[in-house]
């Protein structure tokens, strides 16, 4: 598959996630939506703000991407570590994984209780995302070093980026689909 041909094809499953958060969770009342299993874990707003509050934060990095105004920095320069930090992402995001992890405190949702409109807020940032992505397919995606939002000294390809993102969402998509699966959640 060529790698315009994958974008493509990650851009679809980006808008495919947020129609399926539309038919999944769309009918959720508020108080629903903001539902917790317990005071330490995520209700299916959190989960949805948290993927929202994440994606924003690549959308500067992608915009001077496309504009072809990215100026590569000398941590982005180092050879290997862009590989190494993606394949460690892809494995530890990935839904099937059991491990949980703390998300840094800049991608912590915005808020203990949301609006209900936080569903049709996160379809409408889908269509963002895809057309971001759509932006830059044409590039040679994987020669194109950005560095991560969450940490300054980790870097990976833009590919890797987009391929992250989509198992993130993959992965959170899972976590608030297992709340609304809890026996305590309200009906």
């Amino acid at each position: 598959m060529s790698k315009t041909a994958e974008v493509e094809n990650l851009a679809q499953e980006v808008r495919t996630i947020g129609d399926s958060a539309k038919h999944q969770f769309g009918k959720l009342s508020r108080d629903q939506l903001n539902w917790k299993p317990a005071p330490d874990r995520w209700s299916v707003a959190q989960c949805f703000d948290h993927l929202i509050t994440t994606n924003v934060a690549y959308f500067p990095i992608v915009e001077s991407i496309a504009k072809g105004e990215k100026r590569t920095t000398l941590v982005e320069r180092l050879p290997v570590l862009p590989k190494l930090w993606a394949k460690l992402f892809i494995k530890s995001l990935d839904p099937k994984a059991t491990r949980k992890l703390k998300a840094p405190a800049s991608f912590q949702p915005s808020a203990s209780y949301l609006s209900e409109s936080i569903i049709d807020d996160f379809v409408d940032h889908q269509r963002i995302v895809a057309e971001s992505m759509d932006k830059t397919k044409d590039l040679n995606l994987d020669r194109v070093v950005i560095t991560s939002p969450a940490a300054p000294v980790i870097t990976y390809s833009l590919m890797d980026a987009f391929r992250i993102l989509v198992i993130h969402e993959q992965r959170h998509f899972q976590q608030a689909k297992r709340v609304t699966e809890d026996e305590n959640f309200p009906k």
